[in-house]
């Protein structure tokens, strides 16, 4: 069983990396046509840059021995002490286990690049790349997931990350929408989306990664796993519905685009809560995720905020959902509740606003810092023709 827990992990690993490349995909087809590579830029110099902050300081600050519950100590810097071979305990080694939560260290910040597509110059990019890894995500993942993290203590459930991953990045994504500020001609030029087919293909590739994202974070092929993979798949099929009736019936007809986003939404849903709630309750998960997601994402933009790829309506709102709806169905259909319902909401609630609070403040704090100093936004002609980041040159004049 031992070789079956880490060939599965090995699989799970691969799957969650999958997923970057297929959201650079789901992103450079939301994107208008002249910016698409340097949107897929965004995700692929993230498998880069976080793959070797992970390695350096990211996992030490993320699971290295407590320090006040807040992050890890450095004892783990560069993966010393790290062994890849099983430990006396069993289960998988650690090593393994660092290189699994590394994949959510890098799609975590891809996602929130979706906020501020179209208009980041490249230094001021990778310097934001490496600073919020460093000083929010990793933070985080410490609080929720690691031995002594104070939210890990206190008895807040979040299974695969969806306060780590996904409200991390999605109200980081609100933060930037707010300080980077709109693209040009934003609510006066047409802004769709310019290759659908490929927003459907990185929503299957994402689909299909996600499996390893929640299931794989059973850490064992067991009947946690199972449960996890059989709920991803239903949030997601429930979200997918949930966007594209919302979309037939406020604007007379379904999209693919509102299906694809849907579900992702049902995806991030239920990511915190797939190892502890069964079939049905992830049905209402993902159909409700849908719905709320796709209204959230109208509302940013009826407020004139130019979160560009909708991260804080999909991964913010779809992620805090996710977190309540945990704590409302722990226990139906899998799972057991340990204490009172009303005492696991409450603990929820708690662990969901302080990530909110911290992801904003620090994601601005680090923008800010960018903004007054390096400054953060591409030269106006860039802007206007999707130059920045894909080495365009003209070849006359």
């Amino acid at each position: 069983m031992e070789q079956g827990n880490i060939a599965w992990m090995l699989v799970s690993s691969a799957l969650v990396l999958f997923m970057t490349p297929g959201l650079a995909l789901f992103y450079a087809g939301l994107a208008r046509s002249k910016n698409a590579s340097a949107t897929i830029m965004h995700s692929l110099m993230s498998m880069g840059i976080i793959g070797v902050v992970w390695v350096l300081w990211g996992y030490t600050i993320a699971f290295g021995p407590s320090i006040g519950g807040l992050f890890g100590d450095f004892s783990l810097f560069g993966l010393s002490g790290v062994s890849a071979e099983v430990g006396p305990d069993g289960g998988i080694p650690p090593m393994l286990f660092m290189m699994f939560q590394g994949m959510f260290a890098i799609i975590a910040p891809a996602i929130l690049t979706g906020a501020f597509a179209e208009r980041m110059k490249f230094s001021a990019y990778v310097l934001f790349m490496i600073l919020w890894v460093t000083l929010v995500y990793a933070p985080v993942a410490h609080w929720v997931w690691a031995e002594g993290g104070w939210i890990f203590e206190l008895g807040a459930l979040d299974f695969a990350g969806g306060n780590v991953v996904h409200i991390t990045s999605g109200v980081g994504a609100l933060a930037a929408a707010l300080i980077v500020g709109r693209r040009m001609g934003f609510g006066i030029e047409p802004m769709e989306s310019h290759n659908v087919p490929m927003v459907v293909l990185g929503t299957g590739m994402l689909w299909f990664g996600w499996f390893g994202f929640n299931a794989g974070s059973a850490l064992a092929a067991d009947s946690t796993a199972v449960n996890a993979f059989v709920v991803t798949n239903t949030a997601a099929a429930a979200g997918a519905i949930g966007w594209a009736a919302f979309t037939w019936i406020k604007d007379g007809k379904p999209s693919v685009i509102g299906a694809a986003s849907g579900a992702v939404a049902g995806l991030v849903a239920i990511t915190p809560a797939a190892g502890f709630v069964g079939p049905m309750p992830a049905i209402i998960i993902g159909l409700v995720g849908g719905i709320l997601c796709a209204v959230a994402a109208r509302f940013l933009i009826n407020l004139k905020l130019d979160d560009a790829l909708s991260v804080w309506g999909v991964h913010g709102i779809g992620g805090t959902w996710g977190g309540i709806a945990t704590g409302l169905f722990v226990g139906f259909g899998y799972g057991a509740l340990e204490i009172p319902r009303i005492q696991q909401i409450g603990i929820q609630v708690i662990s969901i606003a302080a990530t909110w609070g911290w992801a904003f403040v620090v994601t601005a704090i680090i923008l800010l810092e960018l903004k007054y100093t390096i400054g953060f936004l591409g030269t106006e002609n860039n802007e206007a023709h999707g130059r920045e980041q894909r080495g365009y040159r003209p070849r006359h004049g």
